[in-house]
């Protein structure tokens, strides 16, 4: 069997990206998406449970098997929606709801119960993909590099994958050269909290707010100066560095909140295109995936910023922006079924290739 689905829920915290991927030949084929929200009380809980709390353990645990749950949901309604049975599908690859990343302490936790989700959907699933890598010294992300080297790179053009989710991460692929990549910092996750505190929406559509007000240089300045955007890669980052306590800590109280959103929208735009300068150099296209492509205020910056380099969406290199991640979690199932490494020890900083994933049978 050659069929995978992939399942991936990422820092922005807005639900469940469903994949039905065919490994049969060797540049994967998409052949189902879906995308299933989550429910407001577990979004809500998600996010209470990114910093300590009462009865904490207790109640990650009750959330894990909630969001087995909702993968399971997705994961049958994309088989019904492409005809598909149970049976026919190799595995899943499920990331799991990331709640604490820690790889300095040695660990890291993505909320998942996959024994439940193989129960209650008849399929292997292979799961906690990061914690071979930080057990082997690495940062156990970011993982998806590996995958775009596989499907984006081009013996012919310097290219770099700018991924948009709620962490902005880099791929450097630049011909001839090791793959790089590394976690630059915010992407949407600041620009969504900030939009829903202020605006009652999940998002800014379009960056349309951001782009009405002004970037406050004072705030700008204190923002950029945080010590993670100078450290060199090999490294990571999520909630537990960035967030609305850190955004609170710079604030005045005289900063229009329409100007602070448009200063986190350039915060995104200055941290990733100084990332691209320092590490990656000058690529001749970057290739943008993710939730973020769809800020064109985000993108017209970057591509304002770049110059000369053509900053494009990654449909225009054969897979569709807003399913690359959960593509990638397909593509390790499909490599953890196989027995193949799936990280890349250069972008990490483990000390080998590993393996990634523990697999549940059904």
């Amino acid at each position: 069997m050659s069929l995978v689905v992939g399942l991936m829920s990422g820092t922005s915290l807005d639900g469940v990206d469903a994949v039905l991927v065919d490994f049969s030949q060797p540049v994967p084929r998409t052949l189902g998406t879906l995308w299933l929200g989550y429910p407001d009380e577990v979004r809500r809980e998600a996010l209470e449970l990114q910093t300590p709390g009462n009865n904490e353990l207790h109640r990650a645990a009750l959330l894990a098997n909630t969001l087995a749950r909702c993968y399971a949901d997705s994961v049958l309604k994309l088989l019904a929606k492409t005809a598909r049975r149970p049976e026919q599908i190799a595995a899943i690859g499920c990331h799991g709801q990331t709640v604490r990343h820690q790889p300095g302490q040695g660990y890291t936790l993505q909320l998942n119960n996959p024994a439940l989700l193989a129960e209650l959907t008849g399929i292997p699933v292979v799961a906690d993909f990061r914690s071979r890598d930080i057990a082997a010294g690495g940062q156990g992300a970011p993982l998806v590099p590996a995958f775009h080297a596989a499907v984006f790179a081009d013996p012919n053009e310097h290219r770099v994958v700018l991924n948009l989710g709620g962490i902005a991460n880099l791929t450097d692929l630049a011909p001839g050269k090791p793959v790089r990549g590394f976690d630059c910092g915010p992407g949407n996750m600041l620009l969504d909290a900030w939009a829903e505190k202020h605006l009652g929406q999940r998002y800014d559509s379009g960056g349309q707010w951001a782009a009405g007000g002004t970037p406050i240089s004072r705030l700008l300045e204190v923002l950029l100066a945080d010590p993670y955007f100078c450290a060199q890669p090999p490294k990571s980052c999520g909630r537990d560095e960035f967030n609305l306590d850190w955004l609170n800590r710079h604030l005045a109280a005289s900063d229009d909140a329409q100007d602070v959103q448009a200063s986190l929208l350039e915060l995104t735009a200055a941290t990733v295109t100084e990332a691209i300068s320092r590490w990656c150099g000058t690529p001749r296209r970057v290739l943008v995936c993710g939730g973020g492509v769809h800020n064109s205020a985000l993108i017209a910056r970057l591509q304002a910023i770049l110059g000369g380099c053509q900053v494009l969406d990654t449909a225009s290199a054969g897979q569709p922006a807003d399913w690359v991640e959960a593509v990638a979690f397909a593509w390790l199932a499909w490599l953890a079924l196989q027995g193949q490494a799936g990280n890349l020890a250069a972008v990490t900083g483990a000390n080998g290739p590993r393996v990634l994933g523990a697999i549940y049978p059904r």
